[in-house]
């Protein structure tokens, strides 16, 4: 009963704490204005293929919960916005469940009300080819996200930050598990090092979860009575972990998560080359103060502001986008260039003829 309990204390802080004053970096990333696109917002298409399936635009609504009874209608909520509004989704870690079979509904609910799209099971990294399965099982997911979150680990009292396993264990899930294995930050950041460890095991696509977003430092300093404020700031942020990957080079799909709010931040994340944009705290809040409907509504607008954004920089479908040109500025290009990143690249990216 301990760990449902958790759930639902990270619930509680998640939706009291004040919004991140991290920033995810992608206030330093500048998409160019074309004044004559020739794109007309009808002719904009969103749509992409994500794990085999269609989505209508590269969003998902990431890893937020399950696991306690109380969870329930949440999942809910979000599987029937996921599937009115025709993007991806990805559960909570299942672990609860495979300890207790009674809240194994918290989770499956999501597939019952979202048959077809794509969904996500989700572990620890850690995790055992058996419980893996089983979580696979549970919701028949179109893929496993398998979570990192050590800063997490070495502060809660609860932790258990033993990763020392964690790539061998990686590499035998994806040679034993039927779906993809996605690798998930929790909040804290890959660096390219990072990733290219990942992708030596077989990763095949990398959920950044950079700093910007839910911090899971404070929500576990809320639940102590003796708090490690030390760590609050840890992290790489989301831009700068988006664009060491894509300058790697390798055959891998990036999920930029960790911080983003708006349509503009998807646009910049989708125009630098990640091949889905992932949020989870505005859903939660969304969906657990107002209704099903309000977050409908919520991610039909950040889907609109995409095609708008595309309308702006003359991309008429997602492929174009991922060529348009944009300026990288800031701490972030201070950052970028110390690490060997070609940011030049990205703004002298080449102009594509218009026709009329």
């Amino acid at each position: 009963m301990k760990r449902q309990e958790r759930k639902l204390d990270h619930l509680k802080y998640s939706l009291e704490m004040p919004e991140s004053t991290c920033d995810s970096g992608f206030s330093d990333v500048r998409l160019i204005h074309q004044s004559v696109s020739g794109v007309r917002l009808s002719d904009t298409d969103t749509s992409t293929i994500f794990l085999g399936k269609r989505l209508e635009a590269p969003l998902m609504i990431n890893a937020i919960t399950g696991g306690h009874p109380q969870t329930l209608r949440i999942n809910r909520e979000l599987a029937i916005a996921a599937r009115k509004t025709g993007v991806a989704m990805a559960v909570g870690s299942q672990k609860a469940a495979l300890e207790d079979s009674t809240v194994e509904e918290t989770y499956r609910v999501a597939r019952e009300e979202n048959p077809d799209g794509v969904l996500l099971a989700n572990l620890s990294a850690t995790c055992t080819l058996e419980e893996a399965a089983a979580a696979v099982s549970m919701i028949g997911a179109d893929g496993l996200q398998v979570h990192f979150n050590v800063p997490q680990e070495l502060v809660m009292d609860e932790g258990e930050p033993d990763f020392g396993m964690a790539l061998p264990c990686l590499k035998r899930l994806v040679e034993n598990v039927e779906c993809p294995v996605i690798a998930k930050e929790v909040g804290f950041g890959m660096s390219g090092e990072t990733m290219l460890r990942l992708y030596n095991t077989g990763i095949r696509i990398m959920d950044i979860g950079g700093r910007g977003g839910t911090n899971f430092i404070s929500i576990e300093n809320a639940r102590k009575e003796f708090k490690n404020n030390e760590l609050e700031g840890w992290g790489i942020p989301t831009a700068i972990c988006l664009f060491e990957g894509l300058e790697l080079g390798l055959n891998m799909d990036i999920v930029a998560s960790g911080g983003l709010r708006t349509s503009l931040d998807i646009t910049c994340a989708l125009a630098a080359g990640a091949k889905v944009a992932a949020m989870a705290g505005p859903f939660l809040d969304i969906v657990s103060r107002g209704s099903v409907e309000a977050l409908v509504e919520y991610i039909e607008g950040l889907k609109k502001g995409l095609s708008m954004y595309m309308v702006l920089t003359g991309a008429r479908n997602i492929s174009e986008l991922g060529a348009v040109p944009l300026v990288i500025t800031g701490k972030t290009a201070e950052w970028l260039l110390r690490r060997g990143v070609n940011i030049d690249g990205y703004a002298r990216r080449n102009r594509k003829e218009l026709s009329f």
